[in-house]
């Protein structure tokens, strides 16, 4: 053909102009008359090759019916053309108005069917609930502005009206790894960023907001609002990792921050980093798992301490399970909890029980059950010791499995004697999942924790929850010292403090204003 070509006395420059006029008109065609959209396309190219992108519950998509409105947490971005690729149809995006300006969205405005919004105009959401009505799926954001904490930001009335006016199903989705990017909105304070982070996309199932009708006007705008939240926030719950235990939790995430990053702190023994904190796990869990063979159980009482938090993730390391003793109970209800959980060793310190003057209490413990001071063990621990944990820091010693038990909590004794109560790791981390889903925190903050650590609120939101979170804790054994807790918070730059109505109240008495 080519020989032909250049007989009729078309040059090699010819066929090659005419090659490339061919092959544009051919291209002009295929995107013409695609049944897909070559933009989306080729964007679910470039998420799948160069950010591994995965997508769980497409078929919650389909099952949405006509129309559907995407409700997207907001994290980047890059989080509008990923939205993109989701669907096969081609939704409509609603999106600021004052991002819609912006000089690096025009290719996306037209490249994507956009709407840009202006809050301050109601005509706005009547532009939507009209879309939504005429059959177009709709993705909105309903956070209305990038996160800049990592977590849930406010949610918008105007989006849960689109969805309570056209009764459409609002599918929930969740965007994971494009806010370690370099396109979001979070600093290395917040995460560790990544030139190509990994990106999980996990689509629930479709849902309808339930708002009360007798309600009218503002009245049902803010329950609408309130309802889509909750959606949301069940969201962010239930795409938590809760497969995981405790410790593998901490572990990971302590490789997602670094080793190197501040884990918990005590105004004795001063800051530990992820890395000494498992290492010192590492080490607690090796002598543990080999001295007390056998036993299932190990009590553990001690104070708020950056020791203690270690003693608990070593015997979790150990594969057993920490019974954690309330020290103000007395003698009688300790050793009827140690009793109940089959406790046969406690774990406790001698400049504790002399601080706390518990003598005569761990005397009378101790005719029941084997009293070990972590103290004595402490100067066992070796060179040898210390470079074997520094090793496996990051792996723990026995494995366990989520719905293994994690920890043994005891109620007061004020009604009876103290009762047990087994937690696996599921149960933590899904009650530190819980609060992950409500509280506004990140790496930036810095918990304060006075609740002891054998409470359930001092144990799961007070140590697992930040630890889990990258969020640093600073410990303080007594939640009673009302003068000296405000004062440490304010020198350890703590923002986040658990506690009581009536601890909370003590510290505000006698806090400096400032």
């Amino acid at each position: 053909l080519v020989a032909a070509i250049q007989a009729a006395g078309v040059s090699i420059a010819g066929i090659l102009f005419g090659l490339v006029v061919a092959n544009a008109i051919a291209a002009w065609l295929m995107l013409k008359y695609l049944p897909t959209n070559p933009f989306r396309d080729f964007v679910s190219i470039l998420f799948r090759a160069f950010l591994r992108l995965e997508v769980e519950g497409l078929d919650n998509l389909k099952a949405a019916g006509q129309a559907p409105i995407l409700a997207l947490n907001h994290v980047s971005f890059l989080d509008g053309p990923l939205a993109l690729t989701l669907t096969d149809e081609e939704p409509v995006f609603a999106i600021d108005y004052t991002i819609a300006q912006a000089w690096w969205m025009k290719p996306f405005m037209k490249l994507a069917r956009a709407l840009p919004l202006n809050p301050a105009k109601p005509m706005s959401t009547r532009t939507l609930i009209k879309i939504v009505q005429g059959g177009d799926p709709l993705v909105i954001f309903p956070e209305g502005r990038i996160t800049v904490t990592g977590g849930l930001m406010k949610v918008y009335d105007g989006a849960a009206m689109v969805a309570d006016k056209t009764g459409s199903m609002v599918v929930p989705v969740r965007i994971e790894g494009l806010e370690k990017s370099y396109f979001s909105r979070l600093s290395s304070q917040h995460v560790r960023r990544r030139l190509f982070p990994k990106v999980k996309v996990t689509i629930l199932e479709p849902v309808k907001l339930e708002v009360a009708q007798e309600l009218k006007g503002r009245q049902r705008r803010a329950a609408a609002g309130s309802a889509l939240y909750q959606v949301m926030s069940d969201l962010v719950f239930r795409t938590q990792d809760i497969g995981k235990t405790v410790l593998e939790k901490i572990i990971e995430t302590a490789n997602e921050r670094g080793l190197k990053e501040l884990a918990v702190q005590d105004p004795v023994t001063g800051s530990l980093s992820y890395g000494k904190l498992l290492t010192a796990a590492a080490v607690l869990g090796e002598k543990f798992e080999h001295l007390y063979a056998g036993q299932e159980t190990l009590g553990i009482m001690l104070p708020n301490a950056n020791g203690s938090c270690a003693t608990l993730l070593g015997v979790m390391s150990a594969g057993k399970v920490p019974a954690m003793i309330n020290f103000t109970a007395g003698a009688a209800n300790i050793l009827s909890a140690c009793k109940a959980a089959e406790v046969r060793t406690v774990l406790t310190s001698r400049a504790f029980v002399e601080q706390a003057k518990l003598g005569p209490v761990v005397e009378e413990i101790g005719r029941s059950v084997d009293i070990v001071w972590l103290d004595d063990l402490r100067a066992t621990i070796g060179l040898k010791d210390k470079l074997l944990g520094l090793l496996r820091k990051t792996t723990p010693r026995v494995a366990r499995k989520a719905d293994d038990p994690a920890a043994i909590l005891f109620t007061s004794g004020s009604e009876g004697t103290p009762k047990g109560v087994v937690l696996t790791h599921r149960n933590i981390l899904a009650n530190a999942a819980q609060a992950a889903s409500r509280i506004d925190f990140h790496s930036g903050d810095k918990v304060f924790n006075v609740l002891p650590i054998f409470h359930s609120f001092g144990m799961t939101a007070g140590t697992v929850l930040p630890l889990i979170s990258g969020v640093p804790v600073y410990f303080y054994p007594s939640p009673l010292h009302y003068r000296i807790v405000p004062e440490l918070i304010y020198g350890s730059n703590a923002t986040i403090i658990f506690g009581t109505d009536t601890f909370l109240s003590g510290y505000a008495r006698t806090a400096h204003p400032y």
